[in-house]
C-alpha cells in the first residue's frame, strides 16, 4: 500500500520565556493507505501536537512531513489551506456544525472552499457523503433536530465530502455515551474497510482496540507503535 503519511524526525518546541518546551520529539511515523491508527497518551504527551502537525494546523520546528507524497513542512499559508481542504478530513469532539444550517448544507460547505474545483457536482458529492454514514434521510434536519450520534455522523460526512487522502478524528466520541460511541466507531471501521485512511486520537484504550494499530506517546516521545493482531469489530447498527 502507498504511504499517506511519512514523518522524519518531526519535532515541535514552544518557548516559555527563555525555556524551550518540547511538545513532540523526533517523531518517525509511516501510515499507509487504508490504515486505521489510534493515537494514545496522557494529557501533555504530545498527541494533540502531533494531530495538529499532521492536519497542517501547525508547523513543525524541525523534521520532515510528507502527506500523500508531498512535502508539506515548508509550504506557504495558502498552500497549507489547500492541503487542509483537499487532502484532509477533520472530525472533532464537539461536532463543530453550523447550528442554523441543515445537515446537507453543513456537509456541502467544504466544497465551496476548494479553489481548484476538483468536485464539479456538489449535490451528488454531498448526497453520497450522507449516504455513506446512513443519514441521507435526515439531510434537511437542523443540528438541534438530530441526536449527538447523528450530529457526529454529519461531521463525518462533512469530512468525507472532498474525498480526502486522510481523516483525522480528534476524540470523536468524547461527548457521546458508550453505546453511541460504539456506533460512531462502527461507522469509522466501515469507512476504513472501504479504503479510507483514519487516524483516531483517543484516551480510551478500549476504543483504541477497534483500530488496526496503536501509537502511544509520552512526554513528546513515541514509546510504542504496535499492530493489533486481533482488533475488535463494532456492530454496524447505525442506530444513534
Amino acid at each position: 500500500m502507498p504511504l499517506v503519511i511519512e514523518t522524519r524526525g518531526l519535532t515541535k518546541t514552544y518557548q516559555m520565556g527563555e525555556i524551550p518546551v518540547y511538545a513532540l520529539i523526533n517523531a518517525n511515523i509511516k501510515v499507509h493507505s487504508g490504515d486505521f491508527v489510534a493515537v494514545m497518551g496522557p494529557s501533555g504527551s504530545g498527541k494533540s501536537t502531533l494531530l495538529n502537525l499532521l492536519g497542517c494546523l501547525d508547523t513543525a520546528t524541525s523534521g520532515e512531513y510528507l502527506l500523500d507524497g508531498k512535502a508539506v513542512t515548508s509550504l506557504s499559508t495558502n498552500e497549507y489551506a489547500d492541503i487542509r481542504n483537499q487532502k484532509i478530513g477533520f472530525i472533532f469532539q464537539g461536532f463543530n456544525l453550523l447550528p442554523r444550517t441543515s445537515a446537507y448544507e453543513n456537509v456541502e460547505l467544504p466544497l465551496f472552499y476548494d479553489r481548484k474545483h476538483r468536485i464539479k457536482d456538489h449535490h451528488q458529492a454531498t448526497i453520497e457523503a450522507l449516504q455513506r454514514v446512513g443519514l441521507d434521510d435526515r439531510m434537511n434536519h437542523m443540528p438541534q433536530q438530530l441526536s449527538g450520534g447523528q450530529q457526529q455522523r454529519v461531521a463525518i460526512a462533512r469530512a468525507l465530502v472532498n474525498n480526502p487522502a486522510l481523516i483525522l478524528a480528534d476524540e470523536p466520541t468524547g461527548n457521546l455515551d458508550s453505546a453511541t460511541s460504539l456506533d460512531i466507531i462502527a461507522v469509522l471501521q466501515r469507512l476504513n474497510g472501504q479504503g479510507i485512511t483514519i487516524i483516531l486520537v483517543t484516551h480510551e484504550y478500549q476504543l483504541a482496540q477497534y483500530a488496526s494499530r496503536i501509537i502511544e506517546l509520552k512526554d513528546g516521545h513515541i514509546i510504542e507503535d504496535k499492530v493489533i493482531e486481533e482488533r475488535n469489530i463494532a456492530p454496524d447498527l447505525i442506530s444513534c
